[in-house]
């Protein structure tokens, strides 16, 4: 095709024409972490995840954990334990965007409000009388809420504030869940507010939730700062 045939075309004819090619249809990798700062003192190298072994090393047990088999420890402030597979204990899980967790939470513990910025969480209850469960979403802040029995599954859209609470107050519960990334992040709100390191100054907390420099200072003595 000629350069004169192009600019002949009419302009929407041209534009579905280029953009039918493949080098302008691909997009830029999501990032697996919170940021990649650019290192420009070494040749460029690249990779997905975690460097790959040597594919004729690969045995059943890569893609094979128990680390989720066990009930861990709840004795803290929020009442709860998570724990998550990684490329670590499961390094047949890199680069298939997928990373599994195990919730324990005592009688009455809570996962606090967090979020994943980088993958979707679906939860399903195996064990627990009575989980509450749910999610802000961000045009109304309107809250989802759900109460889970042993067999209920429930969604946490990717990006969303959400949290799991255990209604009871005798009884201890257990979740399994699945998250849509490798490595969807986490910041948990009471930690990232008022636990940050240096901590975000006190007159920046004061005025966006509209409290004194004392309520800052005993929300952070609360969680052990």
């Amino acid at each position: 095709m000629s350069t004169k045939t192009l600019t002949l075309m009419p302009p929407l004819v041209l534009l579905l024409l280029l953009s039918s090619l493949p080098w302008l249809t691909m997009q830029d990798p999501d990032l697996l972490m919170d940021y990649c700062v650019a290192d420009v003192s070494r040749t460029p190298f690249f990779f997905n995840g975690e460097l790959c072994i040597d594919p004729s090393l690969v045995i059943s047990n890569h893609f094979f954990t128990s680390s989720l088999s066990k009930q861990e420890m709840t004795g803290n402030i929020f009442g709860s334990n998570t724990t998550t597979t990684t490329t670590k204990n499961l390094p047949g899980s890199n680069a298939q965007g997928l990373t599994m967790a195990r919730i324990d939470l005592a009688p009455g513990g809570i996962v606090p409000l967090h979020s994943h910025p980088r993958g979707a969480e679906v939860v399903i209850l195996i064990k627990g009388t009575q989980v509450m469960v749910g999610f802000v979403e961000t045009k109304e802040n309107k809250l989802y809420v759900q109460q889970l029995r042993p067999g209920d599954v429930f969604v946490f859209p990717k990006g969303l504030d959400h949290f799991l609470l255990n209604l009871d107050g005798a009884t201890s519960a257990t979740a399994i869940a699945g998250m849509s990334s490798q490595n969807p992040g986490e910041q948990v709100v009471p930690w990232a507010t008022f636990q940050s390191m240096p901590n975000i100054p006190d007159e920046v907390l004061e005025k966006t939730f509209k409290v004194s420099a004392q309520d800052i200072k005993r929300i952070r003595k609360n969680l052990g700062g």
